[in-house]
């Protein structure tokens, strides 16, 4: 099979078109011929270095995730048949090879029947930021109708599925842009108000949204300096969720409003072979939430091949890209 692989870490350069064998199928596992997959930051991070210590041996096919046709089914697997259209986070790293290449050999449990509702290039779009944003909104803030949740970067990845997940569940969602077509955007997926960072402060529209109080949840999807930002504009007895809490922080802002902070790292299952079951369930919601209509992926209108994967990781590493950043196969 072909596959775009990388043999040393560097930039989007390091990518090579190379020849390998076809996986061999193995108990619990199927075999997807993939038609697409889609740009997350952390692909970036493997391939540049950032993240040496979770890429697979070299050659390194990267990307996790995957939206395919199954080919073959191994010995235990009870839920999928051959022809089935599937969709999934489900490699790309250690011993679990990705999806940039025309065979991807995915374990069972990390994937679920594609929505009948989308293409194959938009279900691409969807596993890894559908899965944190269930985790963050449901499974570590317990989002409850009525609330007030705060979701940053409301256009990202992460944050677009957030919002309509959300207001799906019957919250009040705000979210931060940066520009007036972006607040546009948010407020199509779902948001009551997209709220212009570059010229608002934290305290601003906490006053202007909440009365001063904050926000029941707030999930920060950025990290860094906006982390302190998210711990500034919670209520009290509220919860902060982040996906990049790996930083040093001053934690007195939530001790003072007697707020919860949780971390979620939804790469744990694929990482460390636990729960890998509880991604493969949320999938399944996730497609039944699109089928329903409550749910789309942004995807961001450039559209790339396996052959110029270098220039959809340069898209995602200028900022520029607005939703998720998709390619498809040979």
């Amino acid at each position: 099979m072909k596959a775009q692989a990388i043999s040393s870490f560097g930039d989007s350069s390091v990518f090579k078109t190379i020849e390998l064998p076809k996986p061999k199928i193995k108990p619990g596992y199927v075999l997807i011929r993939v038609v697409a997959t889609s740009v997350n930051p952390v692909d970036c991070k493997v391939r540049s270095g950032k993240y040496s210590h979770i890429s697979p041996p070299f050659p390194a096919i990267l990307h996790s995730d995957v939206a395919g046709i199954i080919e073959e089914i191994g010995e235990n697997v009870a839920d999928f048949s051959v022809g089935d259209e599937v969709y999934g986070c489900a490699g790309g790293f250690l011993n679990e090879s990705g999806a940039l290449a025309e065979f991807m050999l995915a374990d069972a449990r990390l994937i679920a029947k594609k929505p009948n509702e989308l293409s194959m290039v938009e279900a691409a779009a969807l596993p890894l930021v559908s899965i944190t944003a269930w985790e963050a909104l449901f499974d570590k803030a317990q989002i409850k109708p009525g609330q007030k949740v705060l979701i940053h970067a409301g256009t990202g990845g992460v944050g677009h599925i957030a919002i309509q997940l959300a207001k799906w569940a019957g919250a009040e969602v705000y979210t931060t842009v940066s520009s007036s077509d972006k607040a546009d955007i948010a407020k199509s997926l779902g948001a009551k108000e997209a709220i212009n960072y570059r010229i608002e402060s934290v305290q601003d529209y906490v006053n202007r949204f909440t009365k001063g109080l904050g926000f029941d949840v707030v999930f920060d999807t950025i990290g860094g300096e906006n982390l302190d930002k998210s711990l500034a504009a919670v209520a009290p007895y509220g919860n902060v969720v982040s996906i990049q809490a790996n930083s040093t922080h001053d934690l007195a802002p939530l001790h003072a409003q007697s707020a919860s902070l949780h971390a979620v790292f939804m790469l744990l299952p694929l990482l460390r072979n636990e729960q890998r079951e509880r991604h493969g369930k949320i999938l399944s919601e996730i497609a039944n939430l699109t089928d329903e209509g409550y749910l789309k992926p942004l995807i961001d209108p450039h559209l790339f091949y396996f052959e110029n994967i270098e220039k959809a990781h340069s898209l995602w590493e200028s900022g520029k890209a607005v939703g998720k950043i998709v390619v498809q196969a040979y």
